[in-house]
């Protein structure tokens, strides 16, 4: 695989250049206008809604879509795009339900919402929470997954891109919300033209250059098992994505908590209006819709040039130290087929999706703890200067925890051999059912109590333990009759982890509802939000553009069934 070359450096020095030299030119024109903390962790009133649609995907696609989702794509096919194809329809219902009851209501963080509706005590023991997966899960491993794909396309050492992808995020987090904001949207430019650029020079070489549709016609037809986007149980990948579940089951627990009770997402229409946060979220739908063709077929296209045997790629691309088949390489060895200057460009475009996902991660994380954790525990009374100089130190802190992390964790968790965005999803999904039970039920049941939230955040996180690791006690065999347990690679009978999550999110419901009903008879009175029908009422600019979401996925789904 070709590395780059000096064109290809002089293409992305211009990519950086123009990034860096744009959000200085925001920080210094906004910089008068920063009035306080939120203005600065929430830009708030200030971002448009194309600003905040791009800045929501630049921040969302990054090394484990990028590289991780994919290398899902050269395994699994284009059955992992129900992870970006579902999320567009999850942004429509955060859009429709979550937005009005958190704007209503001010709400600014999770951690807020979770005091202003249960108590400071489970707010507190969540902020420390969301901080400790934010740092140690996401912003660890989109550092080390980035920096190892920029490690393999340029040949420069993984060191220096750990360092180097750290130290480009720090300089753009610190100029704020805005700053991140607005750059996001080049970002997104890059990411959305690099990724379009290596497609389409991957299906004009399966096509023998005759033209991109051509060469998705061969794909389809030549890769047919991995046009499907329903699994039956006898698939080999069914563990991974479990048939109808992507539909109606787990993946809807995955992407409601990932979209709306995530800071480090609702935090970019947080500071908006109403009308300008539901049309930054619908665009950003639309931009899900397309994320497949720039992430998903490339990884596709990779196995059928290597299937077909096709010049460009060879399997020892794609091998490990081991000798097995690493789809992490999958995009990399893509992108090493681009002529010199458009590897710089798609080089540009992964740069710009790794940096512009730590940044957000960064800020949400200073967010958190500056807001929630430091005003409230350690000085209540500090000004909004101090409070701003704190969310920067905590950017770089969590930074340099994150490269430490990545040196010490990341090639044990995400090395060789393994698929980076499933195992991303996985383990998070240890948490996301009893975080969303107890979001879901505070919005809509006013009745839920503050002990039945610590119920559904602890006891949510141990039945997914116990879950996990049950198939090493207990045969579970018989539940394969059913489509509720399948063969793992080492042959064990387990329950694929989205069912675990449909599983434990309703196991998270009935304890919430005991819980809250009998303390309801003991006369404790939980504090509800304010909520009424007429704050659900939509556009209808937003219903059309929601409508024609929904017909897209019914056709896509009809079409590759």
């Amino acid at each position: 695989m070709q590395k780059l070359q000096v064109t290809d450096y002089i293409v992305f020095f211009i990519y950086f250049v123009i990034v860096a030299g744009y959000g200085y030119w925001i920080y210094n024109r906004k910089k008068k206008l920063q009035t306080d903390s939120k203005d600065f962790f929430l830009a708030e009133g200030s971002l448009t809604w194309w600003a905040i649609g791009a800045s929501l995907i630049a921040s969302n696609i990054s090394a484990e879509q990028m590289i991780g989702m994919s290398g899902s794509g050269f395994k699994l096919g284009l059955a992992i795009s129900a992870y970006e194809w579902m999320a567009a329809a999850t942004l429509l219902v955060v859009a429709i339900f979550f937005m009005p009851v958190y704007l209503k209501n001010k709400i600014f963080t999770m951690p807020q919402f979770l005091s202003q509706r249960y108590n400071e005590s489970v707010a507190m023991i969540m902020a420390v929470f969301w901080l400790m997966l934010y740092i140690v899960v996401n912003l660890m491993s989109i550092l080390y997954l980035g920096a190892l794909a920029i490690s393999g396309i340029s040949g420069l050492s993984l060191i220096f891109c750990i360092f180097a992808l750290a130290i480009f995020a720090i300089l753009i987090t610190l100029g704020g919300m805005k700053v991140i904001g607005y750059t996001d949207v080049i970002q997104v430019f890059f990411l959305v033209l690099g990724g379009l650029v290596a497609t389409y020079i991957a299906l004009n070489m399966i096509s023998n250059q005759q033209g991109i549709g051509k060469g998705f016609s061969v794909l389809t037809q030549g890769a047919s098992e991995h046009f499907h986007l329903i699994f039956n149980k006898d698939n080999p990948n069914y563990i991974d994505l479990p048939g109808l579940s992507v539909l109606i089951g787990g993946m809807w627990i995955a992407n409601l908590n990932y979209w709306g009770c995530n800071q480090y997402i609702t935090q970019r229409a947080l500071g908006a209006s109403l009308p300008v946060a539901r049309s930054g979220l619908l665009f950003a739908a639309f931009l899900k819709m397309l994320m497949p063709v720039i992430v998903v077929i490339p990884g596709i296209a990779v196995y059928y040039i290597i299937k077909e045997q096709i010049p460009g790629i060879t399997a020892t691309d794609m091998l490990t130290s081991s000798g097995v088949s690493d789809p992490n390489k999958a995009y990399p060895a893509l992108l090493g087929l681009l002529p010199i200057g458009l590897k710089g460009l798609a080089f540009a475009a992964l740069t710009a999706a790794i940096v512009a996902s730590l940044a957000g991660k960064a800020n949400s994380i200073a967010t958190i703890f500056t807001l929630d954790i430091y005003k409230k525990a350690f000085n209540t009374t500090a000004s909004e200067d101090r409070l701003v100089n704190v969310g920067r130190v905590t950017v770089v802190t969590s930074m340099l925890i994150a490269v430490v992390l990545a040196f010490a964790l990341g090639e044990a968790l995400m090395g060789e051999g393994k698929q980076g965005f499933q195992y991303i999803q996985e383990y998070t999904g240890f948490v996301s059912p009893g975080i969303f039970a107890m979001f879901i039920l505070g919005f809509f049941w006013k009745k839920t109590t503050s002990n039945a939230a610590l119920f559904a955040t602890i006891g949510g996180f141990v039945v997914s333990v116990i879950l996990k690791f049950l198939p090493d006690f207990v045969d579970l065999t018989s539940l394969n009759e059913y489509g509720w347990s399948i063969a793992g690679a080492n042959g064990i009978y387990e329950i694929p982890f989205i069912d675990r999550m449909l599983i434990v999110f309703i196991f998270c419901v009935l304890g919430m509802v005991i819980i809250s009903l009998y303390e309801n008879k003991k006369g404790i009175k939980p504090k509800g939000l304010e909520v009424d029908a007429s704050m659900f009422k939509v556009s209808t600019s937003f219903a059309v553009g929601a409508l024609i979401i929904v017909t897209l996925l019914v056709a896509l789904y009809s079409v590759f069934w």
